[in-house]
């Protein structure tokens, strides 16, 4: 195609779209006129029953996306559950892991010694903390 046709192609092109885009606005300029008459024209008791009826569509809607998303996410949950159950089963151990070793260090004061309290808080702080951590593990492994 020679240039001085692409041109005048061209050319003829934007003029016939600047057209089309000015019909067209004004066009939606018409439309919006006419829909504030019609809203001028609608009585406060027909306005007030239209939101009425918008707001029980939201109210429907909204309900009804809930439930899609309860009903999307439920076997999330049950993952989720579980793998909360084994987090804080980990953390409990750690927990456990910690007193047993400072239980480990005072060890020489079971009988008698400057420590013995320590190594009773200690084990007692132990066993709480192993126990929550295998109930947690057991609780996770029943789900």
């Amino acid at each position: 195609m020679k240039p001085e046709k692409l041109g005048r192609v061209l050319g003829t092109g934007v003029r016939v779209a600047g057209r089309m885009a000015v019909e067209r606005q004004s066009d939606a300029q018409r439309a919006v006129a006419a829909g504030r008459q019609m809203q001028a024209a609608i009585g406060s008791e027909t306005r007030a029953a239209m939101q009425s009826d918008l707001k029980r569509g939201a109210r429907l809607a909204s309900r009804a996306a809930g439930r899609g998303m309860g009903g999307f996410l439920r076997p999330f949950r049950r993952v989720g559950g579980i793998l909360w159950l084994e987090v804080t089963g980990f953390f409990f151990g750690m927990f456990a892991a910690y007193f047993g070793a400072d239980v480990w260090r005072v060890r020489a004061s079971l009988r008698q010694g400057t420590e013995h309290n320590h190594l009773l808080l200690s084990a007692a702080g132990c066993a709480v903390f192993a126990y929550l951590s295998v109930s947690a593990f057991w609780r996770a492994r029943r789900r």
